[in-house]
């Protein structure tokens, strides 16, 4: 079974062709390294799966079954979840707060609702807990280490019950060591079966937890193979042009 299954998946903007038939799959679980140039379409594509965009031609399956996407509520409902590169935290509020931004838990206190920051801490403890992160529900977002930020919005995902979640160059601008707490924040999604699209510039990143990884350029999809069958030399010989396809 398919998590996700995008067929022949094209997108005009006017007389620009951004994508071109562009067919891919994610098994429950795995981690698929999308990887292109800037203006390959990799933003694109992204925006069709998370409700931005409808494809020009083409169709999108969800556990075998055919979706049809008008807005990114469309998506979300279907369990799709998106962590960009800014991450869309508000510095000011808690991890917990952040987590429950939108959705947050309220309790009548004499006829008046008020938020239940009590449900918000322990259900945030233990979805950090499942992440095996060491970010702590009270503190501050504007506190925390770029490795911090991305397991609050990380832990987001899970309090929606993702079933893919896309992840926009989560490892950018960030230190070594932070790099590999988000790596595993990725594994941690595997392991609880969640679909992982990740989509980076980072050679080194992809390779450490995809297991297949797919190329655009200019629009088309021109290698999805498994990581183990490849090489960064190959991806940048994909990427370039240099290597028609693989």
């Amino acid at each position: 079974m398919s998590r996700l299954r995008l067929s022949g998946i094209s997108k005009s903007f006017g007389a620009i062709q951004a994508l071109n038939d562009v067919s891919l799959e994610v098994a429950p679980g795995e981690v698929l390294g999308l990887m292109g140039d800037n203006g390959a379409g990799k933003s694109t594509l992204v925006k069709i799966v998370a409700g931005n965009f409808r494809p020009t031609h083409g169709s999108i399956s969800i556990d075998d079954t055919s979706v049809d996407f008008h807005r990114p509520l469309d998506a979300q409902v279907e369990g799709i979840e998106v962590v960009y590169q800014d991450l869309a935290l508000c510095d000011n509020l808690s991890a917990a707060s952040n987590v429950f931004l939108g959705r947050e838990p309220r309790r009548s206190f004499g006829g008046i609702k008020l938020l239940d920051y009590a449900t918000m801490y322990k259900r945030s403890a233990e979805l950090f807990a499942v992440l095996k992160s060491e970010t702590r529900p009270r503190d501050l977002v504007r506190r925390m280490s770029g490795g911090q930020r991305q397991a609050v919005a990380i832990a987001r995902t899970l309090l929606s019950n993702a079933k893919i979640v896309l992840m926009d160059e989560p490892t950018a601008a960030i230190s070594v060591r932070q790099v590999a707490e988000v790596l595993d924040l990725i594994h941690r999604l595997s392991d609880q079966g969640i679909s992982v699209v990740l989509i980076s510039h980072r050679m080194p990143d992809v390779f450490a937890v995809c297991s297949r990884i797919a190329v655009l350029r200019r629009g088309q999809l021109v290698a999805c193979k498994p990581a183990n069958e490849s090489s960064p030399e190959e991806v940048t010989g994909l990427i370039t042009g240099a290597i028609e396809t693989a």
